[in-house]
């Protein structure tokens, strides 16, 4: 049962384009292994095949191991663009925002979000598309509706 549920949701997000997340401990898990079968004498081909991976990710391997050692292999670090607004600016933004609308120059007491993208834009200078201020309310400062 269990495997037709696995297999079931695969394909339904499979159809609709929605990847796994990445395991970023086991990608570096399996590119230092690609090392380990290099420092052995395996052939790019061979610890392609071991791994299951492309020839290509086996031959950008190849090369910064040659380059680099096992450090080469290491992980690059987090994935995706860094955060525009800082822990420090974050905190002065709730600090702001706990003030209120009206201490803004806002007529009502009520925060909307092209209000709150004013005030981040006002004390840290980046500009925010009021859609995506909630993310930042909601997943950053942990607040809700």
């Amino acid at each position: 049962m269990a495997f037709l549920a696995w297999l079931w949701i695969s394909l339904v997000l499979g159809a609709v384009g929605v990847r796994p997340r990445r395991d970023f401990v086991e990608l570096e898990r399996r590119r230092q292994r690609a090392g380990i079968l290099f420092a052995v004498g395996k052939s790019q081909v061979d610890v392609a095949r071991e791994l299951g991976v492309s020839r290509q990710s086996v031959n950008r391997w190849h090369c910064d191991w040659k380059a680099s050692g096992t450090s080469g292999l290491a992980a690059a670090g987090r994935a995706g663009r860094r955060p525009m607004l800082t822990d420090a600016q974050l905190a002065g933004l709730e600090r702001e925002l706990e003030t209120g609308p009206r201490a803004h120059g806002h007529p009502t007491d009520l925060w909307t979000l092209a209000r709150v993208a004013e005030v981040i834009e006002k004390t840290t200078g980046i500009a925010y598309h009021p859609g995506h201020v909630w993310k930042i309310l909601r997943n950053k400062l942990g607040w809700s509706r």
